[in-house]
């Protein structure tokens, strides 16, 4: 592995919204972490961002924070459109990179990503942090431990109504087939089918439907799939951005009992069997992305091997590209 200073001083390129609470402060919080710098294009708005957060320096130019002598490891924060280029220009400077989920606007994208790291000796980590939250590691326990026999199948099923900005049709990245060609789905769906790879392992085919039902914005609002394990196990899910109300539950279905819980909300786990209903209260860190973070700094260190790496969220991508047709 590539060496690597101790501790990881952190530079975030695109401190919007994501990093207020998810992520940026438990870089500070995290042993052996700090964020040292901050980048938006918007001076004021990065400048108002490192004095709320303590961080002691900041920039409008994402080469500045790349190239900050003090910077070994940087966060890349911005909409998906982006990542393969910041990623690059990461990789050649020889740091250690993070990227935001979706990893990036296609999957060929994330193989030159994964190439370049590879070929730097570099760890390359996208933001799947579900994968290291306590919640979905007790439902890896319960699966590990062959609770519901063999895997049959896994349902997710997701819908919501439309926010009041896409009623409004004001402008948003996220519904901008031009930065997230996929939307909504691409935003969210990646999360659960992200998890459910590390849950289930990889997914070996799939395919899909994807519509668009309300005409409120480019990107489809409505998509059906389904796919199959490497381990055999199926699985089907919908995602509907127009629909009256919100539901967000997963069900996996076993030989010998289910699993039930939900991608994004915090409704207890649940396992049935023939020991009859287990449920379980497993609350979110302050900021979700805490573990997440901390096993990055692991990583580099030895202590443990990332759950989500830029291996593992190509898959991702590709999942998501048959889904919506490739």
């Amino acid at each position: 592995m590539h060496p690597t200073p101790t501790p990881l001083a952190w530079g975030i390129i695109g401190c919007g919204k994501v990093t207020e609470r998810k992520s940026g402060p438990a870089f500070n919080k995290v042993a052996g972490s700090r964020l040292v710098a901050v980048m938006r294009r918007n001076a004021a708005l990065a400048q108002s961002y490192a004095e709320r957060h303590g961080v002691p320096r900041w920039y409008a130019d994402a080469d500045a924070l790349i190239n900050d002598p003090e910077v070994n490891a940087v966060y890349i924060a911005t909409p998906p459109d982006s990542h393969h280029f910041y990623a690059l220009k990461v990789a050649a400077a020889g740091k250690i990179c993070c990227v935001e989920k979706p990893m990036a606007a296609s999957h060929r994208e994330c193989l030159e990503m994964v190439a370049a790291f590879e070929a730097a000796g570099l760890p390359l980590f996208v933001s799947y942090y579900r994968r290291s939250l306590p919640r979905f590691a007790q439902i890896q326990q319960w699966l590990d431990q062959g609770a519901i026999g063999a895997v049959r199948h896994v349902q997710w099923s997701f819908s919501r109504a439309p926010n009041a900005a896409d009623v409004e049709q004001t402008p948003n990245w996220r519904t901008d087939v031009k930065v997230a060609s996929g939307g909504y789905f691409e935003d969210l769906a990646s999360h659960g089918l992200d998890l459910l790879q590390h849950l289930l392992g990889d997914i070996t085919q799939a395919k899909g439907i994807a519509g668009n039902q309300q005409g409120l914005y480019a990107a489809a609002d409505a998509v059906s799939g389904v796919w199959q394990f490497a381990s055999g196990a199926t699985g089907s899910g919908y995602w509907n951005f127009a629909a009256a109300g919100a539901l967000d539950e997963v069900l996996i279905h076993g030989s010998q009992g289910q699993i039930k819980f939900s991608i994004f909300g915090e409704q207890p786990v649940q396992l049935h069997n023939a020991d009859g209903t287990q449920s379980l209260e497993i609350a979110h860190p302050e900021n979700i992305q805490f573990f997440h973070i901390e096993n990055m700094q692991k990583h580099v260190n030895g202590q443990v091997f990332h759950p989500s790496t830029g291996q593992t969220a190509q898959r991702t991508t590709w999942v998501m590209e048959q889904i919506l047709g490739g």
